[in-house]
């Protein structure tokens, strides 16, 4: 296993929620790392994605203000902090790692060529 996806969970609207990406036994230094989501019945789409090389980052405008993705080298692990969460928030977290040098195009699915098992989060009202 490749990508470790984890912290997902039910929580109430308006609460944070911390989700991490694991790498174990893999470096992914010049890859873009990006997280996901795909709610019941709906397609998978973009969140957000981070460079390890320089901490680029980019986001969906749906999340800008509520969600951050950040990387920790030493600990080989990418975070998708996020904040004030809404029921529509809902769905199953997906990180993913891709060799992409054209940033515009990092928010593709077929940009990416690992993925993690993903995670779920649960927003109550």
């Amino acid at each position: 296993v490749q990508l470790q996806a984890s912290g997902g969970g039910l929580v109430q609207a308006g609460d944070s929620l911390r989700l991490s990406c694991a790498t174990p036994g893999r470096t992914f230094g010049r890859y873009v790392m990006g997280w996901f989501r795909q709610a019941p019945g709906k397609e998978r789409e973009f969140i957000a994605a981070i460079k390890w090389s320089g901490g680029s980052t980019t986001y969906v405008d749906s999340v800008k203000s509520r969600f951050t993705i950040s990387k920790d080298n030493a600990q080989k692990t990418v975070y998708l902090r996020m904040n004030d969460l809404k029921p529509e928030d809902t769905a199953v977290y997906y990180c993913a790692a891709g060799y992409g040098t054209i940033w515009s195009e990092m928010q593709a699915i077929r940009a990416y060529d690992y993925w993690g098992q993903g995670t779920q989060v649960t927003v109550s009202s």
